[in-house]
């Protein structure tokens, strides 16, 4: 075995501690190989082992009727939808690499994410996307967006998945640690699940997919530190994506799993190789011996230590039988891909690499994985004493616009609440021709190929509620997107998450971190939508400090009749608009607070989880009932940015006519924010119907007013102005 000095600033270069590295000595009875000490790197980094995270993920539920592939089993989740068909849907986290190389980071995390779910045996039929960016002012962030959703853009379209739905927002915390989550959604039938365990001594190990390069090398590991000047160095951290090729690896990969031909399989992500033999090996309580030499590579003179930590994109580990391997082969071929046995399974449960016959590293598989014998720590948890001078905050004290109607235009053209237009019409979000809810509404619907059912998806989560109050914030999130899912007409029925957060070594940053597993684990509890999977993302910190804790959740909704799709939008004029939901809501931690008065402080709302969940099941009975024209949540800038977005149909613009109580306080009730309430529309004759429904259901209701032809948004004789003139500056906000 080849043999280096190991010092302590080699073990420290590697992101390990003395106490880890002592471990790794005990595991071994020996010191390990310079290979050894590569492969403990990645495996017991952050990214991969989870070792500051995983005991509060055990808290989540995953446990479900529908569940057909538990979180942290397989390589996504997998969830029944009926008459023998599953979806695969599962995020995660590209952050670092697209802070450094936005066009390239952001391409190859839509990359991983697809192959997540065709390597469970699904077909991808959408692609989400959740983003956070620093002031959109600054020239520098003006770059990273536009390459960040050009890159996104570039790999889904040539791919050919949709781009259906994401968030994004702005906000100063990510100037320099921008957030690029990416989301994938598969379709599959029960029996084309694919597992990752490796099984059976003696079965074939297989790599297939591009050749090997020295890109991304010590991936994982730089995911797993703060960025900073040093951090810039490590570019070579960043993979390059070939979206045509992966689309090549997709149809191979799903014919060798439908024509029964894989015992086990698992993308190579983060650590690649590496990653890919020990957790297939762990898992299946076998061992792995490779012989990587044979591993097909695009550059010369590769060492070891290259070519398996290298995280080069589009290549998959497989596991099949020996009389099938020539069969196999055969299929990648005809694909134009390589297909290379570089080992077999064996009964000894470690992890044998071998170079040109040489060993290089021989380790017990257990102790490199999650679940195994990877290190497992709980961190010290602070609550930050400032956020109890931020809480500290009275609205009363906040004066009244002196004109309303120029507030209300503000904040229709600023940053959190304008048009998303000119990112998501870079993508292509028809391809398939499966999208029955279009970008631009309050969830996507996506319709599920020769069948009637369809899913609707949505991304959620306002970091800044999160940074006033992690728990209240993660609650919100969870309670968002599943009124989102709900207001298109779907069931929610479970969410991925990806989890974004600073330095778990850090107190303060780690009690946002537990606060807001605490909180998603009640929301999740409550709506019985149980957690499938998902990411952790620490370090995400710059020199000017961490990022707000920003838990996004991607919630799976379904729906039986993909006909009953419903949009945030006004369909008629003369149909009456109600809210569904509590008038009082709050300026505290609301973007009117920080728009208008460059404030950021007080308590996110409340939430109720009871009320929220009547709430969602009255707006789907509602839907169901052909009671409603339209359903919108109600969020981000209060009723008033509702009402006027759901004039913006994608057709004409509406206008309104609306009467509110006069005793509230009129900028509490036109940008306050508060949670449960959606804004409805319907023809006057379903009027008494709603009435009975809602107050079945135990939730408020209230006529506001209803939808007119004459082009303006009036409110009492506090607003009136055209819908064009808001229309113009939501339209314009945003410019990359």
């Amino acid at each position: 075995m080849m043999e280096i000095k190991i010092t302590p600033q080699l073990i420290a270069e590697h992101g390990l501690s003395q106490a880890e590295y002592e471990l790794i000595e005990q595991y071994l009875q020996r010191e390990p190989s310079l290979v050894e000490l590569g492969i403990y790197s990645v495996m017991w980094s952050e990214h991969a082992s989870y070792k500051n995270s995983v005991k509060l993920l055990k808290t989540l539920p995953k446990e479900g009727a529908a569940m057909l592939a538990k979180a942290g089993e397989e390589n996504a989740g997998v969830v029944d939808i009926g008459d023998n068909l599953a979806i695969s849907f599962k995020i995660e986290s590209h952050n670092h690499p697209s802070a450094l190389e936005p066009y390239h980071g952001a391409a190859t995390g839509v990359g991983g994410i697809l192959r997540d779910i065709f390597t469970m045996g699904a077909r991808p039929i959408a692609a989400l996307n959740s983003l956070r960016f620093g002031n959109p002012d600054n020239p520098k962030v003006k770059h990273l967006l536009k390459e960040v959703v050009n890159g996104i853009a570039d790999y889904g379209n040539c791919f050919g998945v949709p781009t259906v739905g994401g968030e994004i927002y702005f906000e100063d915390s990510y100037e320099g640690n921008p957030l690029v989550n990416a989301m994938a959604v598969g379709v599959m039938k029960h029996d084309q699940i694919a597992r990752s365990a490796a099984s059976g001594v003696d079965n074939a190990v297989i790599i297939v997919g591009a050749k090997t390069g020295r890109d991304g090398i010590h991936g994982a590991t730089f995911a797993s530190i703060e960025l900073s000047e040093e951090s810039e160095e490590k570019r070579t951290a960043v993979q390059v994506g070939d979206p045509f090729l992966e689309k090549l690896l997709l149809e191979a990969t799903l014919e060798v799993i439908h024509a029964g031909l894989v015992v086990g399989i698992q993308d190579m992500g983060a650590a690649g190789l590496t990653c890919s033999s020990s957790e297939m090996a762990g898992k299946g309580g076998v061992g792995i011996e490779i012989e990587i030499s044979k591993v097909p590579q695009r550059e010369t003179a590769m060492t070891p230590y290259e070519i398996m930590l290298s995280e080069s994109q589009e290549r998959m580990l497989v596991i099949v039988e020996p009389q099938n391997v020539e069969q196999v082969k055969a299929i990648f071929a005809k694909w134009d891909l390589d297909a290379v046995q570089i080992g077999r399974v064996t009964g000894d449960k470690l992890l044998r690499v071998l170079f040109k016959g040489e060993k290089v590293a021989e380790i017990p598989a257990e102790t490199l994985i999650l679940g195994g014998k990877a290190p497992v720590y709980c961190r010290e948890s602070q609550r930050p004493v400032y956020l109890d001078k931020l809480k500290i905050f009275d609205q009363a004290v906040l004066p009244e616009p002196d004109d309303y109607n120029a507030v209300l235009q503000k904040l229709a053209g600023s940053a959190n609440l304008c048009s998303r237009h000119r990112v998501f019409r870079q993508y292509d979000h028809m391809v398939q021709i499966a999208t029955v809810v279009e970008p631009g509404s309050d969830a996507a619907v996506i319709r599920i190929p020769d069948s009637d059912k369809a899913i609707a998806l949505a991304t959620d989560c306002n970091g800044r509620h999160c940074a006033l109050d992690p728990y209240l914030g993660t609650l919100g999130a969870v309670a968002e997107a599943a009124r989102n899912v709900a207001c298109s007409g779907a069931k929610p029925i479970a969410i991925t998450n990806c989890l974004n957060f600073g330095n778990p070594y850090k107190p303060e940053a780690y009690y946002f971190f537990s606060e807001a597993i605490r909180g998603m684990g009640d929301a999740c509890r409550a709506f019985e939508t149980p957690v499938t999977g998902g990411n952790v993302s620490f370090y995400n910190e710059n020199p000017e400090g961490a990022i707000y804790p920003t838990p996004v959740i991607g919630m799976l909704g379904y729906m039986e009749d993909y006909r009953m799709a419903t949009t945030q939008f006004f369909k008629a004029a003369s149909d009456q608009i109600w809210l569904l939901g509590e008038l009082k809501a709050s300026l505290e931690a609301s973007e009117y607070l920080k728009e208008i008065h460059r404030i950021v402080a007080g308590t996110p709302p409340e939430v109720n989880l009871d009320t929220e969940r009547r709430l969602q099941k009255l707006v789907l009975d509602l839907i169901n009932q052909n009671l409603l024209s339209s359903a919108h949540d109600v969020s981000d800038g209060g009723l008033l940015i509702a009402v006027m977005e759901s004039c913006f149909a994608p057709d004409r613009l509406w206008g309104c006519k609306l009467c509110f109580p006069e005793q509230i306080k009129p900028s509490q009730l036109f940008f306050g924010e508060a949670a449960g309430r959606v804004l409805i529309s319907a023809k006057p004759e379903n009027r008494t119907s709603i009435e009975n429904i809602a107050m079945q259901a135990g939730i408020s209701c209230h006529l506001l007013g209803n939808v007119t032809e004459n082009g303006s948004l009036a409110v009492n004789d506090k607003i009136n102005i055209k819908t064009q003139t808001l229309y113009e500056s939501w339209w314009q906000g945003l410019k990359l």
